[in-house]
């Protein structure tokens, strides 16, 4: 993830930026890059923020939506290609 510390042609200088956050999200982020490995806070908010720009039409509802099922998989709220066929009503064949 170390990708995510400099610009593309590992010339540019690095800044300090500050912003402000309630404590919730702030503990919510903390959580999260720990949670996927990160090597810190900062390493994380880099990595997020260069992933929206470069991928700008990515939009918060598929954002949400890819969370969800996230979740869904850790909760064992899914199931098996032939339980969908049958309740979406698809054939095997298509």
């Amino acid at each position: 993830m170390s990708e995510a510390t400099t610009g593309s042609n590992g010339d540019d200088e690095i800044v300090t930026v500050n912003f402000k956050v309630t404590q919730s999200f702030l503990d919510e982020i903390d959580s999260t890059w720990q949670g996927r490995g990160f090597n810190s806070r900062s390493e994380f908010i880099r990595y997020t923020l260069r992933d929206a720009t470069e991928f700008p039409t990515f939009d918060r509802d598929e954002l949400i939506a890819l969370l969800q099922a996230e979740e869904d998989i850790r909760e064992g709220r899914t199931m098996s290609a032939d339980e969908a066929r049958k309740q979406f009503g698809t054939d095997s064949d298509e």
